[in-house]
């Protein structure tokens, strides 16, 4: 049975709608379910899906709000649609409160609110570059979360912001901390004198939730925009955000994580940090250390890694080392995993960030070596087919193709439950890495759904043992609470390590025994 709604001329921005999509998939009943704005793209997905009609389709337009539902029965999609009226109606109240300023643009806002000099952009690509300049050119920083930005508007902002001295952290920056406000998919920390620059959005999560753990605390956390590092850009917004750090008194360390930047750019950003009195830290995933040898950067090779360098120049000490097993317990825990295995010898990682998928498959490699990937390293090594997986294979499930027209994993897990269960089906899987990101921004309940797919998996495959390793990107602050979900986890027997480094090394050993 399916059920379709349309509201014409009524935008949401792509946070809300997966929201939306995500609370009706969790519906018991609903088979199939999407809220997406009305792009020929988003047509066709919901097409193809079977839950959008032909007719309807033609009398869609790209500014209208298309819901499709299929579900069971008319009781299921009557819950449904109560369901979303009610976040529709949540929505409204949060924009109908009275303490806040309405205004329909950006010049109306300036001329309302005095001082005014921060704007979060999110915008269907085409109109975002324009609004984003028209934040700029009244002296507003900007986090600009949409994508679909070409290069060349990227330029044009940034050297704009650059010009004048503004922050233009994006595009598609999904993560900042502000002052001591999260903006994005972002953590509960302590606030602290550690301030961190970062080319990627679980990277600066997961640097940002280990200081904490460790006794640490943040200043400001910086995106920039995943291209930034690129040649094309040239770094301008990391250059500057250093700058921004350099000179905050809040600031007494710097970190910074990105995967490897453009070689012309790594020379910018290593002759910036000469410039900088505070000590600095870089965690560059995956790049050449001799690059950094003989600079004033301290470079390391992992996020933990980092995070622990960033603590003990803040405080002179780490509150805890992290370390949940001694390496007796490691080595014990390794020879019962693999006593339990039966000729299985793959790894399967399943990720749900961006960064951490990266991070986890450099550890690998650099183990066992030849992992295939949707973001390999070595195209010798990359999917071609990303529903087929290949001997040693991870997999960033936040990737454009899992989330062209679809949630992303962080925010509905639909898609890696069902490739949890796929992938513990295949009789040489022997160990399944996975990731669990809490925050604002993320699912309610991540921990309850890997826990709820890898039970699901044993009662499908009651003869054969896979070994399940887990970390849990997240503090107790946390809207998920960080206990809560590592206790699910465990529940379930995932074996739980307090970083995704320390899960991807121990699923290493494991392999590396097999």
């Amino acid at each position: 049975m399916i059920h379709n709604i349309i509201k014409h001329n009524a935008y949401f921005d792509s946070v809300t709608l997966m929201l939306f999509s995500s609370k009706l998939g969790g519906i018991s009943g609903v088979q199939e379910a999407a809220v997406m704005m009305g792009t020929d793209h988003n047509i066709e997905l919901m097409k193809s899906s079977g839950i959008l009609t032909e007719e309807l389709a033609s009398k869609v337009s790209a500014n209208d709000l298309v819901i499709g539902i299929k579900a069971v029965s008319q009781e299921v999609i009557d819950l449904a649609i109560k369901t979303l009226d009610e976040q529709f109606e949540n929505k409204n109240k949060s924009s109908d409160d009275s303490s806040k300023i309405k205004v329909k643009t950006i010049d109306a806002a300036v001329k309302k609110m005095d001082g005014l000099n921060f704007a979060i952009v999110s915008l269907p690509g085409r109109f975002a570059a324009a609004e984003t300049m028209k934040c700029l050119k009244n002296g507003m920083h900007v986090l600009l979360f949409s994508d679909n930005i070409t290069i060349d508007e990227e330029n044009e902002l940034k050297d704009y912001a650059v010009e004048n001295n503004l922050l233009m952290m994006g595009p598609d920056c999904g993560t900042a901390i502000i002052n001591g406000v999260a903006l994005g998919f972002a953590n509960v920390v302590r606030k602290g004198n550690i301030g961190l620059v970062a080319a990627s959005g679980t990277g600066l999560q997961e640097l940002t939730v280990i200081i904490d753990k460790l006794g640490g605390g943040i200043s400001q956390a910086l995106g920039t925009g995943g291209r930034d590092l690129k040649k094309d850009i040239g770094g301008k917004m990391m250059l500057l955000a250093l700058d921004a750090l350099a000179n905050d008194p809040e600031t007494q360390v710097i970190g910074i994580v990105s995967k490897p930047p453009a070689k012309e750019v790594m020379v910018k950003i290593l002759d910036k940090v000469k410039t900088i009195a505070k000590p600095v830290v870089a965690c560059f995933l995956g790049g050449d250390p001799s690059l950094v040898e003989g600079t004033d950067t301290i470079a390391t090779e992992t996020i933990e890694e980092a995070a622990k360098q960033l603590v003990k120049l803040s405080k002179g000490e780490l509150t805890t080392d992290l370390q949940l097993y001694s390496e007796e317990e490691l080595n014990g825990l390794v020879e019962s995993e693999v006593s339990k295995l039966q000729g299985q010898k793959y790894l399967r990682g399943l990720y749900t960030g961006g960064t951490l998928a990266y991070e986890g498959m450099l550890i690998l490699d650099a183990k066992v070596g030849d992992i295939y990937s949707n973001i390999a390293m070595n195209k010798e090594f990359g999917l071609k087919d990303v529903e087929v997986s290949l001997e040693n294979t991870v997999l960033d499930m936040g990737d454009d193709y899992f989330t062209d027209g679809m949630p992303h994993p962080m925010i509905e897990p639909k898609l890696r439950s069902e490739r949890i269960k796929k992938e513990a089906s295949d009789p040489e899987t022997a160990v399944i890495l996975l990731d669990c990101v809490l925050g604002y921004g993320s699912h309610e309940d991540p921990a309850g759904a890997v826990s709820a797919a890898v039970q699901q998996a044993k009662e499908l495959q009651s003869n054969r043992h896979v070994t399940y390793i887990a970390s849990v990107c997240g503090t107790e602050k946390d809207p998920q609470v960080l206990s809560d979900q590592v206790e699910k986890l465990k529940n379930a027997g995932i074996i739980v390590l307090p970083t995704n480094a320390q899960a991807a090394q121990l699923a290493a050993r494991i392999l590396e025994r097999l």
